[in-house]
């Protein structure tokens, strides 16, 4: 059966739909140049609701299993492959791909240029794409404020030990709460709506976690968000820096097709080295708004030169717009988790800025 891949601009991709293709799809359009970790995308919230293009031409060759999923379900709308593996070979392997996939109801499309596709979005730009049976698909209105979509309701503590860190929930993956438990830090996951809740829990951090969609969403709570970051340590990564920034008057821009992969390479101005990096980020922080703030640049992207991180220049905050955490990607920045801990337990009295 056909399928066809529609993007916005007019530009049409042929391919096979996938056996649960039974219904359009819309969604933002990206593409992911990581050659493994696929399933650690298809499951991060902050791909909520975009159809994502897989470059490397094998995508599912050692199947799906337990221990990957950033989160409970599929998150994105949509896949596009140029070959799905019908039998992955694994030891931890529990099914394949296709049939995680079509289990959740979420539709393929493979035997697609996905160089093409790519060179695609790289030229005009991530935009608004479908999966259609059809070649001629009508586009609707996109959703915003993904963020709500994909934040809690509730807050939960996991661990225990003597420091105790609030993950703000802005669409968390699990590994960021998995890095912090391995280092005996008890979290307390806390929706980002319920920001004023910290004066409850009077934490000894706060992490501000990854998420999807533009960062302005979370404009209505910067107010308070502010007023937490300059009475906790903190520590921002990918949705978490970005709202950092705009926290303290700081502004966003949309990159024309973001980065996402998992080796970027990132350039610290403090120690002067470079190393690789895991991405997955539309929006960046421009840097000539941070004039006239209390923030100043800590990491550089080497291949476009866009800010990765930043500091505070008197009190602990900082932040990373990759991850530290990775998965999918290399662990070459775990060590900003042990950094910010450490200063924590110092209670301040060596500051990150020298």
């Amino acid at each position: 059966m056909k399928g066809y891949l529609c993007l916005q601009d007019g530009t049409t991709f042929e391919g096979k739909a996938s056996p649960s293709f039974d219904q359009s799809v819309q969604g933002e359009i990206v593409f992911f140049t990581g050659m493994t970790g696929y399933q650690e995308v298809l499951t991060d919230p902050s791909y909520k609701g975009q159809i994502v293009v897989f470059t490397y031409p094998l995508i599912g060759n050692y199947g799906i299993n337990e221990e990957d999923g950033e989160s409970q379900e599929i998150q994105v709308s949509g896949v596009v492959m140029y070959q799905c593996a019908e039998t992955p070979s694994h030891f931890q392997t529990k099914k394949s791909l296709g049939t995680y996939l079509d289990e959740q109801n979420i539709p393929y499309m493979t035997d697609a240029d996905t160089r093409e596709v790519t060179k695609a979005i790289r030229v005009e730009g991530t935009q608004q794409a479908a999966l259609s049976l059809e070649p001629n698909y009508r586009f609707k209105p996109t959703e915003t404020h993904q963020i709500q979509q994909v934040s809690g309701h509730e807050i939960h503590t996991f661990g225990g030990g003597d420091v105790h860190v609030a993950l703000i929930d802005f669409g968390w993956k699990k590994s960021i709460l998995n890095a912090l438990l391995e280092r005996g830090v008890q979290v307390s996951v806390l929706p980002f709506s319920k920001i004023e809740m910290l004066d409850t829990l009077q934490p000894d951090a706060i992490v501000l976690s990854n998420g999807p969609g533009d960062p302005k969403d979370t404009v209505d709570v910067l107010p308070l968000l502010k007023k937490a970051l300059e009475k906790f340590p903190s520590f921002g990564i990918c949705m978490g820096h970005q709202v950092i920034a705009l926290a303290f008057g700081g502004d966003t821009t949309k990159l024309t097709f973001g980065h996402r992969g998992a080796n970027h390479p990132v350039k610290d101005v403090v120690s002067g080295k470079v190393f690789l990096s895991s991405q997955n980020h539309n929006y960046v922080v421009k840097e000539d708004s941070l004039n006239g703030t209390p923030l100043v640049t800590r990491f550089y992207n080497v291949n476009d030169g866009s800010i990765e991180g930043l500091m505070h220049d008197s009190k602990l905050i900082m932040s990373a717009q990759f991850h530290p955490e990775a998965h999918p990607g290399p662990k070459d920045a775990e060590w900003l988790f042990d950094h910010f801990l450490t200063l924590v337990k110092n209670k301040g009295v060596k500051t990150h800025v020298s």
